[in-house]
């Protein structure tokens, strides 16, 4: 899966936010101030197609956008993507740099920590 700009990143959230797709109209109302122009939104929703993150259909003179890669799978993809670059590939290693920056804590790692023996055994 191709990484995304940080602009495209905004259109991909505003898609998200609108589960049976929108025109791009629909796409400017989800974003916040300031908002980009018409055809900003138009022209990365185009990216975003061509990159196949998005799909489109278009019923009469205008687009209807939707999202074709889900918000859960390119989080899990960037997250791995960090881990990998930044922190040798050690989602333990990420915990502890989050630890040890105070991002995290105690009651964090506990509860992550009960998370994984409920999701082991159940």
């Amino acid at each position: 899966m191709k990484k995304l700009t940080a602009a495209e990143e905004q259109i991909m959230h505003a898609l998200w936010a609108l589960p049976e797709g929108g025109f791009v109209k629909d796409v400017l109302e989800q974003l916040e101030a300031p908002k980009p122009h018409n055809n900003t939104v138009a022209t990365l929703l185009k990216i975003l197609v061509d990159k196949g993150f998005v799909g489109l259909e278009t019923p009469g003179r205008n687009h209807i956008y939707r999202a074709l890669v889900s918000k859960e799978a390119y989080s899990k993809q960037s997250i791995a993507g960090l881990a990998e670059k930044y922190f040798d590939g050690s989602f333990a290693n990420v915990v502890s740099f989050l630890v040890d920056k105070k991002q995290m804590s105690l009651s964090d790692l506990e509860l992550l920590l009960a998370e994984l023996k409920n999701k082991k055994n159940g």
